[in-house]
């Protein structure tokens, strides 16, 4: 997929379901549940049960999600999520031969990075747009707003801190999109399969976000 449509994509959808599965059927839950909500935009970690099986299921089951992953390392992880059929790849740090085997392939990559000198570094490397995590850890929307100024340009989304309540103002504060992971699948919620619980609150946070 090319970062343009990447990015429409993104501007679209607005926020991104991360999954991080401990077992295969449990992550096929979380995914159908956060889609019948309305989130079309599903990240399964790298380090989930069988990731690349799940990616590969979820590509079929749910033709109107682009099913991507996260949490690669390295450029035989990033290969083999794409093999696996990964429509996009996110990585917690910047990693040049990764961002390179990712455009090779034509598949957005979005590296992790926190300060300004690592978001410039990733986006002058060809990312598609830049992660900034753990963003909560370093002022939460005031500093993705901060960032707009020099930064402007370079599409960012943030992580680790984004909340059901505050996405929408990460949005609001300059960020393409937002990726969400224990806030939309709370464990308890998990554990008793209440699966109809969080697709109420994958569809709370669209209408929020539309």
């Amino acid at each position: 997929m090319p970062n343009q449509i990447w990015l429409s994509q993104l501007e679209k959808h607005r926020a991104i379901a991360v999954i991080r599965a401990p077992h295969i059927e449990v992550g096929q839950q979380m995914a159908m549940a956060v889609a019948s909500g309305g989130m079309q935009l599903i990240e399964i970690t790298w380090n989930s049960d069988r990731a690349g099986e799940l990616i590969s299921q979820l590509r079929s089951k749910l033709p109107a999600c682009i099913v991507g992953t996260g949490t690669l390392f390295n450029v035989q992880q990033l290969q083999d999520a794409i093999a696996s059929g990964a429509q996009f790849l996110f990585t917690p740090h910047v990693d040049s031969a990764m961002i390179q085997a990712a455009q090779e392939k034509n598949v957005p990559i979005i590296p992790g990075a926190l300060t300004p000198t690592e978001i410039v570094t990733a986006w002058s490397q060809g990312a598609s747009c830049v992660k900034v995590f753990p963003v909560q850890a370093v002022g939460g929307t005031n500093y993705i707003k901060s960032l707009q100024g020099p930064l402007g340009e370079i599409p960012l989304i943030p992580t680790g801190g984004v909340t059901l309540e505050n996405a929408k103002e990460f949005l609001q504060a300059g960020a393409i999109a937002v990726g969400l992971s224990g806030e939309l699948f709370p464990q308890k919620l998990v554990i008793e399969g209440n699966w109809s619980a969080i697709a109420t609150q994958a569809k709370n946070l669209m209408q929020q976000l539309g």
